[in-house]
């Protein structure tokens, strides 16, 4: 996000020289810097106790393909924290187990992924309104029921090298 207005006085930034950062959105009442930042969101693939992963059926996110639990991070929370909330949120599962697999910046989305595998003993799904349906599928999956563009798929193909 692109900062224009200091967040703690509300005067208008201004950029200035800061360190090796070069020019940073600066607010001379505060007198420190704001840095830019995008939103930081959440991926796992979640991987039961019998190797079956949840596959999620999200609309409002693809209607042609499957995805992995997501979400945004909350301010306070760690990215290990955001994962488990996110898991119980949306398929009710808990996570007793989390490896990191990767993070990058997804320009598209303006948006820093923190990506995860995560592990829980399964137990019957209960959905948010969110998410339009939740299957347990055997792994190896089906690629085809990834969109081979998103980040899922991205995830999947780092998941079969570990």
């Amino acid at each position: 996000m692109k900062s224009i207005y200091c967040p703690h006085c509300g005067l208008i930034l201004h950029n200035r020289i800061i360190g090796d950062e070069g020019l940073v959105p600066y607010c001379d009442h505060c007198q420190r810097p704001i840095f830019d930042h995008s939103p930081v969101c959440v991926l796992t693939m979640v991987i039961n106790e019998f190797n079956e992963v949840a596959l999620l059926k999200q609309d409002y996110v693809t209607k042609q393909h499957l995805v992995f639990v997501a979400g945004y991070y909350k301010p306070g929370e760690s990215a290990e924290d955001t994962v488990r909330r996110e898991v119980f949120e949306e398929i009710g599962q808990t996570v007793c187990g989390l490896t990191f697999i990767e993070s990058f910046y997804h320009e598209r989305l303006d948006t820093l992924f923190l990506c995860y595998i995560s592990h829980v003993q399964k137990a019957p799904f209960k959905l948010s309104s969110e998410v339009d349906d939740a299957q347990w599928y055997s792994l190896p999956i089906d690629e085809s029921l990834l969109n081979p563009l998103g980040v899922a798929y991205r995830i999947y193909q780092r998941y079969k090298t570990l």
